[in-house]
């Protein structure tokens, strides 16, 4: 499984939406896909299975407003 396949479905389990996988573009914010809970739960997961340290801290809604935007993101710091 890619980084982006594992990331996409960790995403559609967190939201409960499975079009999330196939429409890298929905804007997760802003169609409420996501909320903060969410995004926590969200960085948790993608921290606990990439081994990398995702701090609230360091969260920029601009970086993980699309499913698309959080793979590359996480492309980043695994690379």
């Amino acid at each position: 499984m890619t980084i982006k396949e594992r990331v996409l479905a960790t995403l559609a389990e967190i939201a409960e939406i499975d079009e999330l996988r196939t429409n890298p573009d929905i804007l997760l914010y802003e169609m409420n896909v996501l909320d903060s809970m969410k995004t926590v739960e969200l960085m948790v997961a993608l921290s606990d299975q990439f081994g990398l340290e995702i701090s609230p801290a360091e969260f920029d809604r601009d970086h993980w407003s699309t499913p698309d935007k959080i793979v590359q993101y996480i492309e980043a710091r695994v690379s």
